[in-house]
């Protein structure tokens, strides 16, 4: 293959994967838009979100059968080709619960672009030059994410919310263009007759995943098992998933080969990948939060807040491509990764409220070069222990723990942030009492201003006053349940470390194995 035609072909499906996962976040900002547009509610609205989840934690799984079945060059055309309809679909719609179904498809389309995109890159180069691979691929992979809340806030600052869907259009239609003259299928393929739909498998993971991905959406605003149907939804995931992995481990034709994590490399990357989901989405989500509902930032002003750290992630991105194929041991990049992550969430969890735009510059820089470290090697981590035949397998299982590590970051961190708004708020409430000067000296000068400023009578402006310390101190407690939230997920990152001493492998009077780029 010509260098031209190479770039042309990793430029095409990398934009297709960069496209699916900056809608998996750049419908973050305009919820509260899209909740007054439409006339729905702000909980109604939120299911924007989660359809889109739920088809993109169904479809990513199958996709390596998916295109075996129906041939990858045409699956992968009709996949952007049905993503690009939705975005159209999306974009136009009336009414909040046909906007939900039309991303559900969007879903449906998208997640199938992500782990067949990775496939096609990584078998467009040669052994020796599968780290640029990765490497390419991990740039998409970071940054699809990190920019959907900038590219969101600018969309809403210039125009309506309906462009954060329609802004899909052009990108797909160049992308099938690209991809119906590029993409190829492969030069080993299954025989498709004998690839049997595995209907009872495909609907345990429906069932199963399925209602996973809905209690992990909505539980916390649900208040978890209080509700009727999030207990339900419970207890049909646990029941679900379990069928789903007997059935897959015992069929003779699975619609997911579950097989694959006999490699030892695999199942250790997909545990590490999931913990670097958590706190990629968790980091996408915490951020543009704090500091627009705390700290009052504009909504253009937080989505830009990430971008340098974006940039700077894809020339590390590029160096840690360089250093794996000069032979530094993956465990060893991985492991600085997990450090300079905890140390952005270490910063994150120190800002206080007069932290300004300035303060998140260089922990969000740290955020970004600790993921870059782990996209790559993680990645080819992920595949190097896998026969030829079995790396789409591989990589759709190792995306599916990416997405399935964002929904479990995102739960967490919510459930986390009403226990410790809660408990703060409470510390702080404890050491307000009116015997307090310094309590009594802030009511009076708020009373005072409230006075001057809207002419209120003195008993109201009193009034007025007790809701602005209250305000105060839902403001603080805020502030310290989020500087709390960052702190836990960097936990999750130091605890993951361990796991790296699985895939260090000594041989007697040898130096550890580094796990190779090239094995296949």
């Amino acid at each position: 293959m010509s260098t031209l035609r190479l770039f042309l072909l990793c430029a095409t499906v990398i934009a297709a994967a960069v496209m699916e996962l900056i809608d998996t976040s750049i419908v973050n900002v305009a919820l509260s838009h899209m909740s007054g547009n439409l006339g729905a509610t702000l909980a109604d609205t939120s299911w924007v979100i989660t359809s889109y989840a739920i088809a993109n934690i169904i479809i990513i799984p199958i996709t390596s059968f998916l295109a075996a079945r129906f041939g990858r060059r045409r699956y992968f055309i009709g996949s952007i080709i049905l993503f690009t309809l939705a975005s159209v679909l999306c974009g136009t719609a009336g009414n909040i619960w046909t906007l939900v179904a039309f991303r559900f498809v969007q879903g449906l389309g998208g997640g199938a672009l992500l782990s067949t995109s990775q496939t096609i890159v990584f078998e467009a180069f040669p052994p020796a030059k599968r780290g640029v691979a990765s490497a390419l691929f991990g740039i998409g992979v970071f940054t699809g994410p990190t920019i959907g809340p900038t590219l969101g806030g600018y969309i809403l600052d210039v125009s309506t919310w309906h462009w954060i869907f329609l802004v899909n259009v052009p990108i797909g239609i160049v992308v099938t263009v690209g991809a119906f003259l590029l993409v190829r299928e492969p030069a080993v393929q299954v025989a498709r007759n004998a690839l049997r739909m595995d209907w009872v498998g495909l609907f345990f993971l429906i069932v199963g995943v399925g209602a996973l991905q809905v209690v992990l959406e909505r539980g916390q605003e649900e208040d978890w098992f209080q509700t009727a149907y999030i207990t339900q939804l419970s207890v049909a995931a646990a029941v679900g998933i379990v069928a789903f992995i007997w059935w897959e481990l015992t069929t003779e034709f699975p619609i997911v080969n579950l097989r694959v994590l006999k490699s030892r490399t695999l199942a250790v990357a997909a545990l590490l990948t999931f913990v670097t989901g958590m706190g990629l989405f968790t980091s996408v989500y915490l951020t543009p939060v704090f500091a627009q509902r705390l700290l009052h930032f504009p909504v253009l002003d937080t989505g830009l807040l990430l971008l340098p750290g974006a940039v700077l992630a894809i020339f590390c991105l590029v160096l840690t491509a360089r250093a794996l194929q000069g032979g530094v041991p993956i465990p060893v990049v991985v492991m600085l990764g997990f450090l300079l992550f905890f140390a952005f969430s270490w910063r994150m969890a120190l800002l206080n409220g007069t932290a300004g735009k300035d303060d998140f510059y260089f922990p969000l820089i740290l955020r970004g070069a600790g993921l870059a470290l782990l996209t790559v090697p993680l990645t080819a981590l992920a595949v190097s222990g896998l026969a030829l035949k079995d790396i789409a397998q591989g990589a759709a299982l190792n995306n599916m723990m990416r997405q399935l590590g964002g929904s479990f970051g995102i739960a967490i961190v919510n459930t986390y942030l009403a226990t410790q708004f809660a408990v703060h708020r409470q510390a702080l409430v404890t050491h307000l009492t009116a015997a307090d000067l310094g309590v009594a000296e802030r009511l009076a000068a708020g009373a005072q201003l409230v006075a001057l400023r809207l002419g209120q009578p003195v008993l109201e402006a009193q009034r007025r006053a007790y809701g602005l310390l209250d305000a105060a101190v839902n403001q603080q407690a805020g502030i310290m349940s989020y500087n709390d939230a960052f702190l836990l997920v960097g936990c999750f990152f130091l605890a993951a470390m361990p796991l790296l001493l699985l895939v260090v492998r000594r041989q007697p009077g040898r130096s550890p194995v580094k796990v190779s780029l090239s094995d296949h």
